[in-house]
């Protein structure tokens, strides 16, 4: 796979990231060490995970993620073959959540005991947190960065407001800068990105790494009904592309996807890939053959009506 440098940064990335969310929950530890493998034998070198993957899952409490890398890069040794990304923010199951100075810093040492390693190439601020000042928050950015803890940082769920104040405040006060912002993004859920936060993204030259690109799964064609979510753990994350609209999207992705005989989740990350504001799309697997149709979308060069009849049939 080309890579591509992300944001203004020297990391060069893949143009699919594999999402770590799976590792401790639809992955056991052996199915995920082999996930793990597989994406460095497709040419996939950034995994993302999050101190709070995957806290949802009945029994997990958050870190399940995080400790599945590090028990891979402990036995793999191939620490200096993949970025690692990690996130800080979103609440966790004692409650504890936010972007305040003490708690970033906390929660990102937990984190690196968690991943085995004494860095992490990108940590995200996983969500806004507006009762913190910019000022607190960047100073506990700087001292992971000075302390060699923290290659670079990013944002994600932030709005395009907010987003671009504190791209201001790092600029003004000579501070460490988002290098990348991570929106949900993808043939179905494309307003939030689209109306104001991509123009930002691009004014500040963010590399941009969209979550939820197969929007948990629906965009796989697997589900196609209600009985189809109850087969699924995924069911939860499901129900609301259940609508017209998303069924016209999945019938526009069948007829492209035999076009190019592939399977829709390809096309569907192949679209993303496609839009010049995005870096890469966020994709997770169980198995290696999904891990192999994700890949597959790197390669994948769409026409340019195909790209306009899948941008008709997901129009809001």
């Amino acid at each position: 796979m080309q890579k591509q440098f992300l944001g203004r940064s020297k990391l060069q990335i893949a143009p699919v990231v594999f999402g770590g969310n799976v590792f401790g929950w639809t992955a056991d530890q052996q199915r995920s060490f082999e996930l793990l493998d597989a994406c460095l034998d497709h040419g996939i070198n950034m995994i993302d995970s999050a101190n709070v993957y995957s806290a949802w899952a009945e029994g997990n409490q958050g870190g399940e993620s995080e400790t599945v890398i590090g028990n891979w890069l402990q036995k793999s040794g191939k620490r200096q073959q993949v970025i690692i990304a990690t996130k800080v923010g979103m609440p966790l199951t004692d409650g504890s959540r936010g972007l305040g100075r003490q708690y970033i810093i906390d929660q990102t040492e937990a984190s690196l005991e968690r991943l085995k390693t004494d860095y992490v190439d990108v940590l995200y601020a996983h969500i806004d947190d507006p009762t913190v000042p910019f000022e607190e928050t960047f100073a506990a950015f700087q001292q992971l960065i000075e302390a060699g803890k923290v290659r670079h940082i990013a944002s994600s769920n932030y709005s395009a407001e907010r987003l671009q104040a504190a791209l201001s405040f790092s600029k003004q006060n000579n501070l460490p800068a988002f290098i990348a912002h991570q929106p949900e993004y993808n043939l179905f859920d494309r307003a939030g990105y689209e109306d104001e936060l991509e123009s930002v993204c691009q004014q500040n030259e963010l590399g941009v790494v969209t979550y939820f690109s197969l929007a948990s799964g629906f965009l796989s064609g697997k589900y196609r009904n209600a009985e189809d979510l109850k087969q699924s753990r995924r069911g939860i994350f499901l129900d609301k592309y259940m609508t017209e609209r998303g069924l016209k999207i999945l019938a526009a992705l069948d007829q492209v996807s035999r076009a190019y005989n592939c399977p829709a989740a390809t096309v569907a990350l192949a679209w993303i890939i496609n839009r010049p504001s995005v870096t890469a799309p966020i994709a997770s697997a169980t198995n290696v053959e999904q891990l192999r149709q994700i890949a597959a979308a790197a390669d994948l060069k769409l026409a340019a009506s195909d790209i306009q009849l899948l941008n008709d049939a997901s129009a809001c």
